[in-house]
């Protein structure tokens, strides 16, 4: 079985033919943005981090390091959800925040593509 592609885009990005299944995994909706206009086929709230760790990393890059962490032994519970969006040859992964680097996204995206590997080797 071929690895996903799994792709990350800003909820300010506009949808494109390239993106396949787009999923926002965030806790809350992005502002001004409308479900038209966002273009996303799921929300999966279930996926974002709590709104505990949330609100505690506030996009902070110093608690970066510390936000992965907290947020991958979230995720370790979530295999079935992360397994229905590994079944998706491509993948988009929307979220809202604006630092690119520093956001669930990343370490989602990760951690979807080590849980491929893992169990496809």
């Amino acid at each position: 079985m071929r690895e996903p592609e799994i792709l990350l885009k800003r909820a300010q990005e506009p949808a494109a033919p390239g993106d396949g299944y787009r999923v926002l995994v965030d806790r809350l909706w992005p502002r001004g943005k409308s479900k038209v206009s966002l273009a996303i086929d799921e929300w999966r709230r279930d996926l974002a981090p709590s709104d505990e760790l949330r609100r505690w990393f506030g996009h902070d890059p110093a608690r970066w390091s510390e936000f992965q962490r907290r947020y991958r032994a979230e995720l370790r519970d979530k295999t079935e959800e992360l397994d229905e969006l590994l079944a998706k040859p491509r993948l988009t992964l929307v979220f809202g925040a604006r630092d690119e680097q520093h956001n669930q996204a990343v370490v989602l995206r990760k951690r979807l593509l080590e849980r491929f590997r893992r169990t496809h080797r």
